[in-house]
């Protein structure tokens, strides 16, 4: 028996679950002064309200039960993944500059309520009384649509792409042998620069696809279909947020300038140099999200990579304009 709490759609319910639960994570993280339950809390957060809404719906649907179990296979193994790799490496990198700053870390805390919230979307609809409960106006065609197929397929995709890469990276940063004066180019990471990024978009996508028949397929009233196909801004919110915030703007350029540095930094040899243009010939070679083969990336015309393959201005290190004040920047952290 569905559980009509608050709205039909079960957006207030989940907002206030999401808020209250990453405020309490921001409250232990910012007394006891770590981050090792940061991407915890967030990753596991998502499992919270598949597991939820499905409860809550009370309409175990076939496609109702998958999603959400597709949703919490996602959140279980990034969550477990991110906890594991802060409690191996002893803390997260993002927040040294902000962690001893009250509203800077929380500004972090509600940026993440934001993502959970709202990636978690088509799910969380699809579970509610409104799309699902058949016995006031929601609807439950035949599992086996043309959507539920291949949203389950894009998932399936994406999610051996993201988890396979990372582990890769993993396992290759880890071991002993691993060189430091080149980019990491093993596994899916020979034909993205970015995989885990492109695997996370493919996932969310494939979510809202296969959340759509009640819509595409079934009977439900208009505003029922426009929450099921508003509910496309979890996998936007998705590719807008790893395309332009924390995804690949914090990984892409920082990376090219440390690898300029290798080469021209205060502490560099003469022998070095040829650390940076072989980063330049692997930037060439290397599409920087959608897997392509290097043979068949490198000889692109730039204006291609540029558009196409997403290759933004914004993520390249201009070595004649940044060059000079990144190598005196690390002269003083040197000195």
């Amino acid at each position: 028996m569905p559980v009509y709490a608050l709205d039909s759609y079960y957006l207030a319910l989940t907002l206030l679950v999401t808020t209250g639960y990453q405020l309490l994570g921001f409250a232990i993280a910012w007394t006891l002064q770590f981050d090792k339950i940061t991407d915890l809390t967030g990753g596991s957060n998502f499992f919270i309200l598949a597991l939820l809404t499905l409860l809550a719906g009370g309409t175990f649907h076939t496609r109702n039960v998958v999603t959400s179990v597709l949703v919490m296979i996602w959140a279980v193994r990034i969550a477990g993944f991110l906890f594991f790799r802060v409690l191996m490496t002893g803390h997260d990198g993002r927040f040294d500059e902000i962690r001893k700053h009250f509203f800077k870390f929380l500004a972090f805390w509600i940026a993440q309520i934001l993502w959970v919230w709202i990636v978690s979307l088509p799910v969380v609809i699809l579970n509610s009384p409104a799309i699902s409960d058949v016995a006031h106006g929601g609807s439950n065609p035949s599992f086996g649509t043309s959507r539920d197929i291949a949203g389950i397929v894009l998932w399936a995709l994406g999610f051996f792409v993201e988890a396979t890469a990372d582990v890769q990276k993993y396992l290759y940063k880890s071991s002993k042998t691993t060189p430091k004066d080149k980019p990491i180019t093993v596994g899916l990471w020979a034909y993205s620069r970015h995989p885990p990024y492109f695997g996370e978009m493919m996932c969310w996508w494939g979510i809202w696809i296969l959340c759509l028949s009640p819509t595409t397929n079934g009977s439900l009233s208009s505003s029922a279909k426009s929450a099921q196909y508003a509910a496309i801004f979890s996998p936007i919110f998705t590719v807008i947020v790893l395309m332009f915030g924390s995804g690949v703007p914090t990984s892409a350029k920082p990376q090219a300038k440390r690898f300029y540095l290798k080469s021209y930094g205060p502490t560099a040899h003469e022998e070095d140099s040829v650390i940076w243009q072989r980063y330049k010939m692997y930037l060439e070679r290397t599409s920087i999200l959608v897997p392509v083969p290097p043979a068949l990336y490198k000889p692109l015309p730039s204006i291609l990579k540029k558009t196409l393959f997403l290759d933004f201005p914004m993520y390249q290190f201009n070595e004649a304009k940044e060059g000079p004040s990144a190598i005196e920047e690390a002269r003083k952290t040197v000195v």
